[in-house]
């Protein structure tokens, strides 16, 4: 799993929970007392939802960080042993869920650490041969009976974020920071593709560089099902633009199988993820407390308006 070196938190968000080694530390004693002792080291990553803590050697922490994350946890919990033995990359396996104790309020769950490095720190080094894994992987998620599983936070239309895309176009563009006219045209172009008419399937719904794991230059992992959940697959064509490039973009689709439609509403999520995302994160127009995801934004939106 991804791990930069450490740097104090920083809180992106004004609701965030006040999450640090001390209190995972009593957590594990208090709920899991065979782990006392093993030692708590925080893990920096670009993730916005969940605080991560390496647990000794072999394990790994997972905690929400907002309040609204209560159901994360659990249905990874109950729905990861499930999956994994359809998918042909590994993703966390997770080893006790804990309850709500020792000040913290939400479930959090201990999983086994998987080695590698994120993406954005490590891309793979053949992006054509990525791009061919994580289409079969998503196709194979999205194969998947998804009766009974809860909605993606990403699961629904592309168009209902449209309010925040036209706010992100309008502050980044009078910021000097993005062609306001090129990415209107292309979010027109996306309100106009017929929504999803199949029956909701299962996916990720966060296929982004700090999601993946690599080793030894080859794809290994999918991480991070904060957002997992069933709807329209098109969320899960969102790193065609956010992690690969022209010339494997074409490969990831063929391997997850996209028909015509559903590219178009992909290419909407990327635009939708990117602008918001920079929005938010960003130095020029937001809060500034996430670079990381703030270069992956400007580069998926990049890769997008490149197209038209």
């Amino acid at each position: 799993m991804p791990s930069r070196p450490e740097s104090p938190p920083v809180r992106m968000h004004a609701d965030e929970l006040d999450v640090d080694e001390a209190l995972v530390e009593r957590l594990v004693a208090g709920q899991f007392p065979h782990w006392a002792g093993l030692g708590v080291r925080r893990v920096t990553s670009a993730g916005t939802d969940n605080a991560m803590f390496r647990l000794g050697p072999g394990r790994v922490v997972r905690l929400p960080r907002l309040p609204g994350g209560a159901r994360q946890i659990g249905t990874e919990h109950h729905w990861l042993p499930r999956l994994a033995p359809h998918l042909p990359l590994t993703v966390p396996a997770p080893l006790a869920l804990g309850e709500p104790g020792a000040g913290y309020v939400l479930p959090w769950g201990v999983y086994a650490w998987l080695d590698g490095t994120d993406a954005f720190d490590a891309p793979p080094a053949d992006l054509t041969a990525a791009a061919r894994e994580l289409g079969r992987f998503v196709a194979a998620l999205r194969s998947v009976d998804a009766a009974g599983g809860p909605p993606s936070y990403r699961g629904g239309p592309v168009r209902a974020g449209d309010a925040d895309v036209r706010t992100a176009i309008r502050d980044l563009g009078a910021a000097g920071a993005l062609d306001a006219r090129a990415a209107t045209g292309v979010w027109e172009d996306v309100r106009r593709v017929p929504d999803w008419g199949g029956a909701p399937v299962w996916l990720h719904g966060d296929l982004l560089p700090g999601n993946l794991l690599t080793s030894g230059g080859r794809l290994t992992a999918v991480i991070d099902f904060g957002c997992f959940g069933t709807g329209d697959p098109a969320a899960d064509l969102l790193p065609a633009w956010a992690v690969f490039d022209a010339g494997s973009r074409e490969v990831f689709r063929a391997a997850a199988g996209a028909d015509d439609a559903t590219w178009e509403r992909g290419r909407g999520w990327a635009l939708r993820f990117g602008l918001t995302a920079e929005h938010y994160y960003g130095e020029v127009c937001g809060n500034g407390t996430n670079p990381v995801l703030a270069a992956v934004a400007r580069r998926t939106v990049t890769e997008v308006l490149a197209e038209r």
